[in-house]
């Protein structure tokens, strides 16, 4: 499938081609839950931008890459970001486990 298939749930895991970095389903499958603080990106150029050491929004945190409820190009990148309260629950946030080297 390509992001202009509409899938009205969750795809199964591996339904989209991988990234250059090799990984699957990086953006617009479920939100991906993260550790960061939510806050504004500045306007310079980020690799990898951390969030502040506490929320700038209040207890807001990151949410990244978009989800199969929104269909458009730039809400499913994967730098695409927004900032909801930790207890927030919806069927299009998930998580991935993650593990050092």
């Amino acid at each position: 499938p390509s992001y202009t298939d509409v899938y009205p749930y969750t795809s199964p895991v591996g339904s989209f081609a991988a990234n250059g970095y090799g990984l699957y389903d990086m953006a617009g499958n479920v939100y991906e839950w993260c550790w960061d603080w939510y806050a504004n990106y500045s306007a310079d150029y980020h690799v990898d931008p951390h969030g502040p050491a506490t929320g700038q929004y209040g207890a807001l945190r990151v949410n990244r890459g978009g989800s199969w409820l929104y269909q458009g190009i730039g809400d499913t990148r994967c730098a695409f970001h927004e900032g909801f309260p930790p207890d927030y629950v919806r069927n299009n946030f998930g998580f991935r486990c993650v593990r050092g080297p």
